[in-house]
């Protein structure tokens, strides 16, 4: 006798056998988080193997600090595309392939022995493969899993990054310091490749995949469908930019976006090891230092989210950037002792990626759900360009004046700017044309 459900892919069965209910969603989520956790990692392996390589090949730290701004930039430029891409394509085709070549390309470095070599590894591939387990994925995954509670579920995602200078940081610059720049990249290059089966088992196309809805939504809710998933992803792409490019607001939010790149992995995620090691700090200390601000980035993040769901998100970042600037003017200046460095790590940690619920929020509202997260993508792409110039701006102040002290004060300067930009964001009026928005 056949039974009844002999027709049903039997990769659809499993999909119906998921347990939780709408609760599943954070299944998805947690597995996300550690993905994001682990390019995290990957992002700031560089500032823990700028001294080793400058020991094992000579190379200066503006050579190391090109590499890792190629990587920060690419790593911003891919998200828009990424975004689009998952629409196309499906998001768990292109988070497997993203993760295939940071593993791959972590890995090829092993037999690096020319700068050049530095520059597409670690710069080139790196910086694409890490580009689409970013900020952006975060972004798809809340418009695609979630109804409600939008902004703390991208607070919790966010903090991912803090958690990885908690995870890894540590971690890596003990390797470092005790085995060299080889053991860093092979530490990375496996935990990527351990990520690979826990995507292909656990993390479904989207809610529909299997028989659910988003959390917190109605058994009738149909999610807004992304133009991009049919068509040119390409073409999608760089007309949702032109069309947002037409709109005072994103240039507001991606001036805002580009100094808050500026201001974390691009100088102090970048440079600060380097920065305590200029003033007599060893590195495990000042990975510690920075394990710190990841614990209370943790915690400011998460709250950012609680608070985006309820305040206006303009007032939020512009308390958010008057902080971090105050807190990068008073560093140089703080003697470095351990009760000045405890200091700046709270002020600094609690803000370190606050900004970004307030910003996907205002993206959505601006430019509505469908279209939203690509533009979103833009945005980040402006946080990464900031973060790229900062990780060689401060490589080249440090090589002309033989000092970070400038370099700090300069990013402290405009970080007060954008708490001021800020506040001249408006949504009330659609930048787009009208859509139904988040509840």
């Amino acid at each position: 006798m056949v039974p009844p459900n002999c027709n049903v892919p039997v990769s659809n069965m499993i999909a119906q056998s998921r347990p939780f209910g709408q609760r599943y969603a954070f299944v998805v989520v947690g597995v996300i988080f550690l993905c994001l956790l682990i390019a995290a990692g990957l992002r700031s392996a560089p500032s823990v193997m700028m001294l080793p390589l400058e020991e094992s090949f000579g190379w200066r730290r503006d050579v190391v600090s090109l590499a890792a701004a190629i990587g920060i930039f690419l790593y911003g430029l891919t998200g828009p595309f990424a975004a689009a891409l998952m629409e196309r394509i499906g998001l768990r085709r292109t988070l497997l392939a993203a993760l295939l070549i940071m593993s791959g390309s972590t890995a090829l470095s092993l037999l690096m022995t020319k700068p050049w070599h530095l520059l597409i590894t670690w710069g080139v591939f790196s910086g694409i493969g890490s580009g689409a387990v970013a900020t952006v994925l975060g972004a798809t995954i809340v418009n695609r899993w979630f109804k409600t509670n939008r902004g703390l579920v991208m607070g919790l995602m966010s903090a991912s990054s803090a958690t990885g200078l908690l995870v890894f940081l540590p971690l890596l610059a003990a390797l470092a310091q005790s085995g060299g720049w080889k053991p860093v990249a092979i530490a990375i290059a496996i935990a990527t490749a351990a990520l690979l089966p826990l995507v292909w088992l656990l993390v479904p196309e989207r809610p529909a995949s299997i028989g659910m809805v988003r959390y917190g939504a109605e058994a009738d809710d149909v999610p807004p469908t992304s133009p991009a998933s049919q068509g040119n992803f390409l073409a999608h792409t760089l007309g949702t930019l032109r069309r947002a490019a037409g709109t005072r607001v994103f240039w507001y939010l991606f001036a805002t976006f580009f100094v808050c790149g500026f201001t974390t992995n691009g100088l102090v995620g970048t440079h600060l090891i380097a920065f305590c090691g200029d003033m007599g700090i060893g590195e495990v200390q000042a990975a510690g230092l920075l394990s710190m601000m990841g614990i209370f980035d943790l915690i400011g993040t998460t709250l950012s989210g609680w608070l985006t769901d309820r305040f206006d998100p303009r007032k939020l970042l512009g308390v958010y950037y008057a902080i971090r600037g105050l807190s990068l003017i008073y560093l140089p200046y703080s003697g470095f002792s351990a009760t000045s460095l405890i200091i700046f790590a709270v002020l600094y940690g609690l803000d370190w990626i606050a900004t970004v619920p307030p910003t996907l929020r205002l993206a959505n509202e601006a430019f509505g759900d469908r279209s939203g997260p690509i533009v979103f993508g833009w945005i980040v792409a402006g946080h990464q360009v900031g973060a790229a110039s900062a990780a060689f701006f401060g490589g080249t102040m440090r090589e002309l004046q033989g000092n970070y002290e400038l370099a700090f004060m300069i990013a402290g300067m405009t970080a007060i700017a954008a708490a001021c930009i800020s506040l001249l964001i408006n949504t009330s009026r659609p930048a787009f044309d009208p859509e139904p928005q988040a509840a």
